[in-house]
């Protein structure tokens, strides 16, 4: 989260008729052949561990999250989905770019 995203939410109004309730916004999750995902190796800010970086994502966060758990369980290592990325622990660039592939995602290896 930014500071813009901090700073957004309502904490006083004196209008009587203003509505709380916070817009989210949709985001509608694209077909994997319309999808273009970039896998790279990432060791910066990670005290030298290696990890590989899946970026790209056009969708909503449960699907990113879902697709980010069988990359995961295929792979057999840890990591996490969040904020439009995937981070596998580990370098798994070849395996993963063949699962997403499999799946009919658009993807290349970047790095």
């Amino acid at each position: 989260m930014g500071r813009k995203d901090r700073n957004t939410r309502m904490v006083y109004s004196t209008n009587r008729d203003l509505d709380f309730k916070e817009k989210q916004e949709v985001v509608e999750t694209l077909l994997p052949e319309k999808q273009n995902l970039i896998i790279r190796l990432d060791k910066k800010q990670r005290r030298g561990k290696q990890v590989t970086l899946v970026t790209g994502f056009t969708g909503n966060e449960d699907d990113l999250k879902a697709l980010g758990k069988m990359i995961k369980s295929k792979c057999g290592v840890g990591g996490s989905a969040k904020d439009g990325e995937i981070i596998i622990q580990g370098e798994f660039r070849e395996k993963i770019k063949q699962l997403l592939t499999g799946l009919g995602y658009r993807c290349k290896i970047a790095g």
